[in-house]
């Protein structure tokens, strides 16, 4: 099946359309990013703790927290309902009805970061600081005796903290499929 002569003109025009006039490469849509808008958006945290912002926090702090601006979603104490449940269910995973929070599921503190600095809390996203995200998580963490109730947590120890599910993931980089 061929194209009518209508269709290639078309065709071809709309081709033409799509090279810059000044002869640069590509279509010249939006503009381009300065650094600070790059940095804004640069907020990603490795399993090593790369990416961590300096702050801390301590469980005090992030239990007063807590209690301001996440209770009203996870519950006292993280226990869930509206959301998700936050503490509990160490070991759950393989039962019929795995019970998935901070300290059953997540393999890695700084990842849990990453997500809590980027997503919560869900009605005001990024609008936490490094020292309240450092708090929520000692605090989080202090629940299931993941950390002492006296654990202040920062970016030069919050990358040591054993997780109980570190083991429950496979890393792709060291095991590639076959």
């Amino acid at each position: 099946m061929s194209m009518s002569r209508p269709a290639i003109c078309i065709v071809l025009a709309t081709a033409l359309l799509c090279v810059p006039a000044d002869g640069r490469d590509g279509p010249r849509f939006g503009k381009p990013a300065d650094t600070a808008r790059i940095a804004a958006w640069d907020i990603d945290v490795s399993p090593d703790g790369t990416g961590l912002p300096p702050g801390s926090g301590s469980v005090v702090q992030g239990a007063r927290l807590f209690a301001e601006k996440c209770a009203m979603c996870h519950g006292a104490a993280g226990a869930g309902q509206p959301a998700d449940r936050l503490t509990g269910g160490v070991g759950t995973l393989r039962a019929p009805r795995p019970i998935k929070t901070v300290a059953s599921y997540w393999p890695y503190a700084t990842t849990l970061f990453s997500y809590i600095s980027s997503a919560m809390p869900i009605n005001d996203p990024q609008s936490l600081t490094p020292d309240e995200v450092y708090a929520l998580l000692a605090y989080l963490l202090s629940i299931d005796g993941i950390v002492g109730k006296d654990a202040v947590l920062d970016a030069g120890n919050l990358a040591e903290i054993r997780m109980p599910n570190r083991d429950g993931f496979r890393n792709v980089w060291d095991h590639p499929s076959p």
